[in-house]
């Protein structure tokens, strides 16, 4: 039932069926459970051809034909697709996945950061502030989406395991990167969250709705802890490799 509202943003609808629903295209396909889902550029296709991944299907946008492929680590067959930036496209193509089978999913990419936090740092939100449009389609108004602790618990157990430092977050999530203006970004530091990024509270709410298991490992890139000198940094690049090596073991632990 729609509830209605002033707001557009803020009407909606709890049926999870649509007009359009991710699999109106009927494709023969069927991916594994487990997926990695990441954020990381050309690494996902490198890595891809590195292995041997085979390229089982494609996710057709209006800008650009995403590959997704499946491979075997430690006896087990993962789907690996490269997730594209923006909570809208992002959530779309997640969708898509699911209704193609996957189950369980992993995400990792890059966040700036509001606090002091040296560059290629590993994070982990539990928690995301909504400022962003497309979580609303799915999930009810909220202030926070809050991240399924079966998620968090499989990515902390890994990297206890391997001994890397990571930390707790709560993250903002907005897709108005040339819109966080000084007053909002301290208004968000007040608040307690410690990063930001475009994607993780539609993917959340993805999850929700569509009833999987989605989490994410985020790693640090450019700053805004000083908001008078913004710096750009190097934007993560030492972390890339590592995040997909771990991501790898995540969802092969869940």
């Amino acid at each position: 039932m729609i509830q209605k509202h002033a707001i557009p943003i803020l009407e909606f609808d709890d049926n999870p069926q649509a007009v359009l629903m991710p699999t109106h295209e009927g494709l023969d396909l069927k991916l594994p459970k487990k997926c990695i889902y990441a954020f990381l550029e050309e690494e996902v296709d490198r890595y891809a051809k590195e292995v041997g991944a085979d390229c089982v299907g494609e996710f057709v946008s209006a800008t650009k034909t995403y590959p997704v492929y499946v491979l075997n680590y430690k006896g087990e067959e993962i789907c690996l697709a490269q997730a594209p930036v923006g909570s809208a496209p992002a959530a779309q193509f997640m969708d898509w996945l699911i209704g193609y089978g996957v189950e369980q999913i992993i995400s990792t990419g890059t966040c700036g950061v509001l606090a002091d936090i040296e560059e290629n740092a590993f994070l982990i939100p539990i928690c995301a502030l909504r400022d962003e449009g497309t979580s609303y389609h799915y999930v009810a108004s909220s202030r926070y989406m809050e991240i399924q602790i079966e998620a968090i618990s499989a990515i902390e157990q890994v990297l206890e395991q391997r001994g890397i430092p990571y930390e707790e977050v709560m993250t903002w999530t907005t897709d108005g990167f040339y819109r966080e203006t000084t007053e909002k970004v301290a208004y968000r530091k007040e608040e307690g969250c410690d990063v930001v990024e475009m994607e993780c509270s539609a993917l959340a709410a993805v999850a929700q709705l569509r009833r999987v298991v989605w989490g994410e490992l985020l790693f640090t890139a450019d700053s805004l802890a000083d908001l008078d000198n913004y710096d750009s940094r190097d934007w993560g690049s030492e972390a890339f490799d590592k995040a997909l090596e771990l991501c790898l073991a995540i969802v092969h632990h869940m």
